[in-house]
């Protein structure tokens, strides 16, 4: 009996269990319809918030280039690493691994770990080549990730480093033009949407939500071939002279467009890891320096320009020296009459004085004004100085005397450049541009024609056989230019240290290139302006002539009267 019992139990155990399993069955495909059908949209949205992320497209910075397309600034495609503390998990060879490839200890990857826990973000490591951020990718460790960005590099090096300035490890302008166009240079970041695995690591890109746009490209005006020679020139001249500095600008004649502009010392923008923050000046465009004997033709052309003195006037200079109250002029020697030409031949300090002290009293300075010293050059270079050109009062003799031959007055490299411009465009100021194609401001004739033209004549002299400056002489073309020794002037007045300067102009026959050169307290035996900055002038000069084509004086005459 208890047999029967058994097997009819048995007998309705299986459909039992079938049931139940059917009833489950039935549950399981019910709540999969429910799922899929009524709670889909919530699913959807749960499920792409753990896997589904929006990331950001870098966009690219634009380019600096010279005037002929040759890069000074690119950005080229790096990774940074960074990992999510809360997050990272590594085996001992995982993390023996990442620490190679980072470049550090493990002990110290284990303590930056260690330093920031609780926390959801720290850089492991910055700017990384990426094919060297992939073998720390590759390694899979839990918390570690890969963020593309761009990297500043800089093509000239040193060269054009106080120009181009450079970018912080975020890619935003901090010194030069790098700086003054920011906005123009940089990138709109674009977006996209990916998918990520659980341990945060894009497998797949969905779809482009935005397009990155690269920032403006900026066409500069300087030739870097130039750059190059000036550069070159002028550190070996500095070096060898054993001075603090120095700067070189070369002007564009016909245009204001400058064409190289180069200081030392200098840095290499690629590599701060030990930068000189005094190596960071522009000194061109900050470095204020009382001109001195390069203003005399300037004030020459405005004593003639202003119609009170003629070309071939004679100045008596005699007795060689002139008092002005407590303070007294004087020349290296007496030098008797002089007319216009030998004044600026000689560089005669008494003599340009008597020219500003019988003329009246804002001749000088209206001038200087006009041709752009003591005001900024509106070329947008963050921190260029302005300069100092105070307007004489009726009695300071001394301040109209003084200015005549360049005391008294403060000047940039880019000012003094820019007046020169004025003699060697024939009079026409054009305003110095340093963006190619940039708006720049409605040319200005300053001077007449024949004024500017005459005393770049007259300027010639300083560099032929018994002027100040015969080693700025340049075989094959007519060189008009001014040398300057200039006192210092320090906290308790003008001190034993000079500037070497030389600005000029060539060729007399066709202006085409304006160059001005100082030196900074050259520390040998030679320190004048004819021994130290005529010789750079002559040389960068030369080379510059000789890459833009221009035929030498002689050849351009022949060809003029069709020889």
């Amino acid at each position: 009996m208890d047999r029967r019992k058994e097997s009819a139990l048995i007998g309705y155990r299986y459909p039992i269990a079938l049931i139940v399993l059917l009833a489950a069955a039935l549950l399981l495909a019910g709540r999969m319809v429910h799922l899929h059908i009524a709670d889909r949209e919530f699913l959807q949205e749960q499920g792409d918030a753990r896997s589904v992320r929006n990331e950001p497209i870098p966009g690219y910075r634009g380019m600096i280039q010279d005037r002929n397309g040759e890069p000074l600034a690119v950005s080229t495609p790096v990774t940074t690493l960074w990992a999510n503390p809360k997050h990272f998990e590594a085996s001992e060879e995982q993390r023996t691994a990442l620490a190679k490839v980072l470049e550090m200890p493990v002990s110290a990857l284990n303590k930056k770990m260690r330093d920031a826990e609780g926390k959801g973000f720290i850089y492991l490591r910055r700017h990384m080549i990426p094919d060297q951020a992939n073998l720390a990718l590759d390694l899979k460790i839990t918390g570690v990730y890969g963020q593309p960005e761009y990297k500043r590099y800089y093509p000239a090096h040193e060269m054009a480093a106080h120009l181009v300035g450079f970018t912080n490890i975020d890619d935003k302008g901090q010194e030069g033009l790098e700086l003054a166009f920011n906005d123009a240079l940089k990138g709109v970041p674009g977006e996209k949407r990916v998918l990520k695995d659980r341990r945060g690591h894009v497998f797949r890109d969905l779809q482009i939500l935005r397009q990155p746009e690269p920032g403006q490209n900026i066409q500069l005006t300087i030739d870097l071939k130039l750059q190059f020679m000036a550069y070159r020139e002028l550190k070996a001249a500095v070096d060898q002279h054993g001075a603090k500095s120095g700067s070189v600008v070369l002007l564009d004649a016909e245009t204001g467009e400058v064409l190289a502009m180069v200081n030392q010392p200098s840095y290499n923008p690629n590599d701060r890891s030990s930068l000189d923050l005094r190596a960071l000046r522009n000194r061109a465009l900050i470095d204020l320096f009382e001109p001195g004997s390069p203003i005399k033709p300037l004030t020459v052309a405005s004593a003639i320009a202003s119609g009170h003195y003629k070309a071939d006037d004679v100045v008596n200079t005699n007795p060689g020296y002139l008092r002005l109250g407590n303070q007294s002029i004087r020349d290296f020697r007496n030098y008797g009459e002089m007319d216009l030409t030998t004044i600026i031949t000689k560089s005669s300090n008494v003599g340009v004085a008597k020219m500003a002290l019988s003329m009246p009293i804002d001749t000088v300075w209206s001038y200087l004004q006009q041709m752009g010293l003591g005001q900024g050059t509106g070329i947008g270079f963050p921190g260029e100085a302005v300069g100092s050109l105070t307007a004489p009062r009726e009695g300071q003799k001394a301040k109209i005397a003084t200015m005549a031959y360049g005391y008294g007055l403060a000047v940039t490299s880019l000012q003094l450049a820019q007046a020169y411009q004025v003699l060697a465009n024939h009079g026409l100021k054009k305003y110095v541009s340093l963006i190619k194609g940039g708006d720049t401001l409605p040319d200005e004739q300053i001077l007449p024609e024949s004024v500017a033209n005459r005393v770049v004549e007259m300027m010639e002299t300083v560099t032929l056989q018994g002027g100040t400056g015969t080693r700025a002489a340049i075989p094959g073309y007519r060189v008009a230019g001014k040398t300057g020794t200039v006192h210092k002037v320090g906290a308790t007045g003008y001190e034993y240290e000079y500037m070497a300067v030389f600005a000029g102009i060539a060729p007399v026959s066709d202006p085409k290139v304006v160059a001005i050169v100082w030196v900074d307290s050259p520390s040998g035996r030679e320190y004048h302006g004819g021994e130290v900055a005529a010789p750079i002038f002559s040389r960068i000069m030369g080379n510059a002539l000789r890459y833009l084509n221009v035929p030498p004086d002689n050849i351009a005459k022949e060809v003029a009267s069709g020889q």
